[in-house]
């Protein structure tokens, strides 16, 4: 993102905020602008506005721009962890680290870069920078994802998310001791302080809820397995920080502690937050009568470090 500030001046005070921009900014069409106003990236004294707000003489504009999107992706042969593949789908383990498409800063390495090795020809629906690209995972996250292959099977894809019949469950670690069957109901939308995160105050904000459906207190910590409905950004990262317990090894939303006992220090090894996508079920999208389930195991590093408290655990270690 580029930030960019400005103050309305006297004889510039009248104008639309989007014809403003366009003023103001060296390139972006007007369009291109309202695109940007609308998903929440300009503010008017600190709160969101409309293309049709008429500026004031004094009033703080502030702009976040993205950056410059990367060239078409390129073919990669990279490890790909196949689960199940057909003529519509390809299920895979995503490997936590990798990238799920081309962002600023990463151009190539990413799940897309490897899908176009191995699949001839990927969905387009998604867009040059995301083919055959229905739902995510964060970059820290690994687990179960499934892709489809082809334009029809990708719309009945995005279909089932959006109609909430796609069953996903992670797997996490957080802090404290949290109840199974909890239930967080919250908005989440993104952070009018800091553009990269995601929070429950954000002015355009939309409904997600988690569930948990597995907990087991590991003195200090929590193992959870948790269930979503819906698909936001980073939306149990959000969820579980929101009511205190953030997951740990989560840099970003509070999940990382310097002090603790011994018997938590196995945490100490993780270079990423614990958490992952265990499970995905959905209809086949060519066969409405056939429901698919896929699990994935959990990687050998959060692995080891769930066996080693789990061993505290079980000695009373302090």
């Amino acid at each position: 993102m580029v930030h960019y500030e400005f103050r309305v001046e006297g004889e510039e005070a009248g104008q639309r905020l989007d014809h403003f921009l366009v003023s103001k900014l060296n390139g972006p069409s007007r369009s291109q602008v309202q695109r940007l106003i609308k998903d929440g990236l300009v503010a008017v004294g600190g709160r969101g506005s409309k293309a049709n707000y008429t500026v004031r003489a004094g009033d703080a504009v502030a702009a976040d721009l993205p950056d410059p999107a990367p060239a078409a992706p390129q073919p990669e042969a990279l490890p790909l962890d196949v689960l199940f593949e057909d003529a519509d789908v390809i299920v895979v383990n995503k490997a936590a680290g990798m990238v799920v498409h081309p962002a600023p800063g990463h151009a190539s390495g990413t799940l897309v870069n490897a899908l176009l090795h191995h699949v001839d020809d990927l969905s387009g629906v998604g867009g040059e920078l995301r083919p055959g690209i229905v739902h995510r995972l964060d970059r820290g996250t690994s687990g179960v994802m499934v892709v489809a292959k082809h334009d029809a099977s990708h719309r009945e894809l995005a279909r089932q998310f959006h109609d909430r019949e796609v069953e996903k469950e992670y797997e996490a670690l957080v802090w404290g001791l949290v109840q199974q069957g909890r239930r967080i109901d919250a908005a989440i939308g993104r952070d009018p302080r800091d553009r990269t995160k995601m929070s429950h105050r954000a002015r355009y904000a939309r409904s997600a809820a988690t569930r948990v459906t597995l907990a087991r207190f590991l003195n200090g910590v929590s193992y959870l397995r948790v269930a979503i409905a819906t698909g936001r950004t980073h939306q149990i990262r959000v969820h579980l920080s929101g009511i205190g317990h953030p997951i740990v090894g989560d840099t970003v939303y509070g999940g990382v502690r310097k002090q603790m006992p011994a018997r938590l220090r196995p945490v100490l090894r993780l270079e990423r937050p614990f958490l992952h996508a265990r499970r995905l079920a959905f209809t086949h999208p060519a066969d409405a009568a056939r429901r698919l389930e896929f699990t994935a195991p959990l990687p050998a590093d959060l692995q080891a470090v769930l066996d080693e408290l789990e061993a505290h655990a079980r000695a009373g270690g302090t």
